[in-house]
């Protein structure tokens, strides 16, 4: 059975924009296209409905900071030509366009360790290697030693990449790709506690 954009929105409880993130960022496979409409197997959201929640009281902090991002979008900049997720796009092209520029609490995103990123609600990717920072004219931070931990190219199963060097950076990956992180901001990012005992 085959649903459109709109009775697949209804089935997952979101609203039309947020399931077409999914559709234009790539993560969802057996999509079809009946003129301009896009449709979607009934069995693809249900299971991307499924998907469970991120299991942020395994993580050693009291609070992470979630990036919160777009379907990805070409750029006119000189050191990227993306900005936003999609699962088409080079693990080197997604990590520029995934590390900054933004209005944050640079310290604070530094101390979570861990950099979620999440579209329409879902762990698309993880960044690490936060401890440094640089700040430009307007006020906005970049991490330029962050690391793409890993990513996914499918959020049904989900299919997972898996792509630090170091092994504790990909146990984190594996554990938060594909799951749902609900956050509440005004920008892009946003602060999530996580329920931890970590002091």
């Amino acid at each position: 059975m085959l649903l459109t954009t709109g009775q697949a929105a209804e089935e997952l409880g979101c609203a039309v924009t947020t399931f077409r993130r999914l559709v234009r960022a790539g993560l969802l496979p057996g999509l079809s296209h009946r003129g301009v409409r896009v449709m979607a197997p009934l069995e693809v959201v249900q299971a991307v409905g499924a998907r469970n929640r991120a299991p942020l009281e395994q993580l050693d902090v009291r609070e992470v900071a979630v990036l919160r991002v777009d379907a990805a979008q070409r750029v006119q900049e000189p050191d990227r030509d993306w900005i936003g997720f999609a699962a088409s796009l080079t693990p080197e092209e997604l990590l520029k366009a995934l590390r900054g520029w933004w209005r944050c609490d640079a310290a604070g995103v530094a101390a979570g360790g861990v950099l979620p990123v999440t579209l329409a609600g879902y762990v698309v990717a993880v960044l690490t290697g936060l401890s440094r920072w640089e700040k430009n004219e307007y006020g906005r931070h970049a991490f330029p030693d962050a690391v793409l931990a890993g990513y996914v190219t499918d959020l049904t199963r989900p299919t997972k990449h898996l792509t630090a060097p170091a092994a504790r950076d990909r146990a984190v990956a594996d554990l938060l790709l594909g799951t749902r992180l609900a956050s509440h901001s005004g920008g892009a990012i946003a602060y999530v506690p996580t329920g931890s005992a970590a002091n």
